[in-house]
């Protein structure tokens, strides 16, 4: 089972990217789809996910800035990203679970590679 995130990339403040996730392989359906990011020291944290029944929770840091779609029984999802801040600057993880899981980045199943999203002011 792979997951590909692609999407990152440099922005300027205020700038907007579109993040995308594939699940692809051989899987059991999936639960829930996740975005997570991780800045140079700090621990990687968790933005926002997305159920099977298409319900989605978000960050504080991110609510009304970020918007998270797609369709988790497809095993594709996308994160809008809006008025992006320096703030913002991480490596994004896309992750993905069999069951339904607190939004911390233990005990997922899956994770993708990774991608850069750098937003300069």
């Amino acid at each position: 089972v792979q997951l590909q995130a692609s999407g990152g990339g440099q922005v300027q403040v205020g700038g907007s990217l579109r993040l995308s996730c594939t699940a692809s392989g051989t899987i059991a359906s999936l639960a829930v789809m996740s975005w997570y990011r991780q800045a140079p020291g700090n621990e990687r944290k968790f933005i926002a996910s997305i159920n099977a029944n298409g319900g989605t929770y978000y960050d504080s840091r991110v609510r009304g800035r970020f918007t998270l779609s797609g369709d988790v029984a497809k095993r594709t999802v996308y994160l809008q990203m809006n008025s992006l801040k320096p703030e913002d600057t991480a490596v994004y993880y896309c992750a993905a679970n069999l069951r339904p899981i607190a939004n911390t980045p233990r005990g997922y199943n899956y994770w993708g590679q990774g991608t850069l999203v750098t937003v300069s002011s």
